[in-house]
C-alpha cells in the first residue's frame, strides 16, 4: 500500500510536469515487480504453512489418504487453490499498472511478461511450501522453514561473487529470482521457463512423494 502511494504522488509529478522523455517501465514497473517479489517472500510461506501442516495436526489427514481421490490429485487441488488465490492478488497490482497509461505510455510488452514471470515464480514458492508443510505437523515450524528455504534461494546468488566466474555462474541459475530478469525487460528465454516448470514439476514430485509415505506411515 505504502508503495503504491509513493508511486502515485511520483506519477502526479511526471504529470504536472508535463510531457517530458521518460522510461516508464524502467522507473515505475520494474520497482514495482521488486516490491510484488518481497510480497511474494513474505506472504507466501503464511499461505503455503497450512496446506498439510494443520491436516496432520488436526488428524484429517487420514480422512484424505482413505477418501476415493489421488494423492496427485490432492495436490494439484492445493496447488490450484494456492495458485488462484495468488492470481488474485497478482491482479490487484494489476490495477496499479494500469493506471500508469494515463500518465505516460509504457510498453505493453514487459508488463505482459513480468506478469507470466511473477506467475511462474509464485508457483515455484507454492510447490516448495506444499512440500514442507507436508514434512510437518506444526505450521508455525512449516512457515519458518518455508520462509528460510525461500530467502535462501533469494541471496544464493550473493554468495557466487565469492566463489569465482564458476560459482557465480552455478549460483545466477540457481537463484530462484535472477531467472525473473529477463521476463521484467519483455524477453522470454525458454531456458527460464523451463527452470520455473521443472522447479514445480520436481517440488510436486517431491510432495506426492511425502503424502505417499505418509499413508504407508499410518
Amino acid at each position: 500500500l505504502f508503495f503504491f502511494m509513493r508511486q502515485s504522488m511520483q506519477m502526479n509529478q511526471f504529470g504536472m510536469q508535463g510531457p517530458q522523455s521518460m522510461n516508464v517501465n524502467q522507473q515505475l514497473i520494474r520497482p514495482l515487480l521488486q516490491n510484488v517479489t518481497i510480497m511474494i517472500l513474505f506472504l507466501m510461506p503464511m499461505i503455503t504453512m497450512r496446506t498439510y501442516s494443520e491436516e496432520k495436526r488436526s488428524g484429517t489427514i487420514e480422512l484424505l489418504l482413505t477418501s476415493p481421490v489421488t494423492d496427485f490429485q490432492i495436490i494439484m487441488g492445493k496447488f490450484i487453490g494456492v495458485l488462484t488465490l495468488y492470481s488474485i492478488m497478482l491482479a490487484v497490482t494489476a490495477i496499479h499498472i494500469a493506471l500508469l497509461f494515463f500518465y505516460g505510455h509504457p510498453e505493453w510488452k514487459p508488463i505482459v511478461t513480468a506478469y507470466f514471470g511473477l506467475l511462474l515464480l509464485g508457483g515455484c514458492f507454492i510447490a516448495l511450501g506444499l512440500l514442507i508443510s507436508s514434512l510437518t505437523s506444526n505450521q508455525i515450524v512449516a512457515g519458518m522453514v518455508t520462509f528460510a528455504v525461500f530467502l535462501l534461494l533469494w541471496i544464493i546468488t550473493w554468495v557466487g561473487g565469492f566463489a569465482g566466474p564458476t560459482g557465480d555462474k552455478l549460483t545466477s541459475y540457481l537463484s530462484i529470482i535472477d531467472h525473473l530478469e529477463d521476463f521484467s525487460k519483455g524477453v522470454v528465454d525458454t531456458t527460464h521457463v523451463i527452470y520455473y516448470l521443472s522447479f514445480i514439476t520436481f517440488g510436486l514430485f517431491l510432495t506426492a512423494k511425502s503424502v505417499d509415505s505418509e499413508r504407508w506411515r499410518g
